[in-house]
């Protein structure tokens, strides 16, 4: 059954390439979903697919060059609901 993963990363998490490596990770797993800036200055990401592959994709994204510029993340699961094909960056 899949899943849907939809994480908030805190931290200096804008203007430091974090959506392109999200991207590429994604890309990777074969991962659906999106990646986008909030006004907050947070990163909100909305994923779907298998729990463990959504489990592995956020374990290498968060073990990434990226990692020390992640402070904490929040994460909600939930069903997923098949409305994303693919991966974007919502600009």
């Amino acid at each position: 059954m899949k899943k849907q993963l939809k994480a908030y990363f805190y931290g200096h998490v804008q203007g430091v390439g974090f959506r392109a490596t999200t991207w590429r990770v994604a890309q990777f797993y074969n991962i659906d979903g999106i990646v986008r800036n909030l006004r907050d200055g947070r990163v909100e990401l909305i994923v779907e697919g298998e729990e463990q592959t959504i489990k592995d994709f956020i374990r290498e994204l968060t073990h990434s060059h990226m990692k020390s510029y992640i402070s904490h993340v929040d994460f909600i699961w939930g069903e997923a609901e098949g409305k994303y094909i693919h991966f974007h960056i919502v600009r």
